[in-house]
């Protein structure tokens, strides 16, 4: 990585990248001769993109550009500029790399606004599923006041939604509702989120099923201000009948109705006051959830995207 910052590649590419990996790869292929090959996300992108003789689909999954540019803001000057560089060098990436495939796939219309191709229009939007079966075990009806939040406790848009959570609006739940807990559920949790412990934040680090956590939660929080992408842990919360509250920019991805399938909130007290009012009316807990579980039934079903799926692989999408 270090010598990549001599070149133009991402450095996240620099970093997936090895020689004799795609050496191997190569001569696989060439045993295999494979109907088609599929590239999840751009890092592994530059093993096949010069074999033309194979059809090709790209999956980007998110708009890694984008990702990084929301991130600047929030990090030491030494990496803000490491980070404005790989940002610059994903926007030109993402767009060359475009017509080495002959498909492309996308987690949602929002990220693909970010792709700065003429042909951008022509990417697949292909969400991310949710086992509606697994994640429908029964909640615990009899559990005290718990907000969740889930995830990769060392992903920085995570961190900072922990943070966020932690430090501006659990100080105004607080203030009307003194008992509630906040629960910060996840793996490798960042030193600065295992900071954020205390008798009414409880950081779990790995837990061995989430459903455990989804079940003996009150209400979902995740009013995420960076990163991109669909969130998945809306999706499971929501599958599991828990009433969420995030913010406008995770949404945009959902596309769940607002008020209706989601509650939104874009600052603190935004956020605070739609958590207070599902404490507060029982009515609207229970129609915010049973609302979201439907939502997410109908329209984020593995069999939908696998479908979808075949058709872009079969050139018949």
């Amino acid at each position: 990585m270090a010598f990549g910052l001599l070149g133009d590649w991402p450095l996240q590419v620099h970093y997936f990248y090895q020689r004799s990996v795609r050496k191997r790869m190569h001569n696989r292929i060439k045993k295999i001769a494979p109907d088609h090959i599929f590239c999840q996300l751009i890092r592994t992108s530059e093993y096949v993109k010069d074999l033309h003789q194979y059809p090709k689909t790209l999956d980007y999954m998110d708009a890694f550009s984008k990702g990084i540019e929301r991130r600047v803001s929030n990090e030491p000057w030494w990496k803000k500029w490491l980070l404005k560089i790989e940002q610059k060098r994903l926007v030109n990436y993402e767009n060359l790399i475009f017509d080495y495939f002959d498909h492309h796939t996308i987690i949602s219309e929002q990220d693909r606004r970010f792709i700065y191709h003429a042909k951008r229009d022509d990417i697949h939007v292909i969400r991310n599923g949710v086992d509606a079966a697994f994640f429908g075990i029964e909640k615990d009806e009899n559990c005290e006041l718990v907000l969740l939040f889930t995830g990769n406790m060392s992903y920085p848009p995570n961190v900072d939604c922990a943070q966020y959570l932690s430090q501006e609006i659990m100080p105004l739940i607080w203030e009307k509702k003194p008992s509630a807990q906040l629960r910060l559920a996840g793996a490798n949790p960042h030193q600065k989120v295992a900071e954020l412990a205390t008798e009414k934040v409880i950081v779990t680090g790995w837990v061995d099923d989430i459903r455990e956590e989804y079940a003996g939660a009150s209400i979902f929080v995740a009013p995420m201000r960076m990163g991109t992408g669909l969130q998945n842990k809306l999706l499971e919360a929501m599958s599991m009948e828990l009433p969420c509250v995030t913010s406008a920019l995770a949404n945009n991805a959902l596309q769940a109705q607002p008020d209706q399938d989601v509650l939104i909130g874009n600052n603190a007290k935004e956020v605070a006051a739609q958590i207070l009012s599902l404490i507060d009316d029982e009515d609207r807990h229970e129609a915010i959830a049973k609302s979201g579980k439907e939502y997410v039934t109908q329209h984020f079903t593995w069999e939908g995207t696998v479908d979808q799926l075949e058709k872009v692989l079969q050139g018949t999408s």
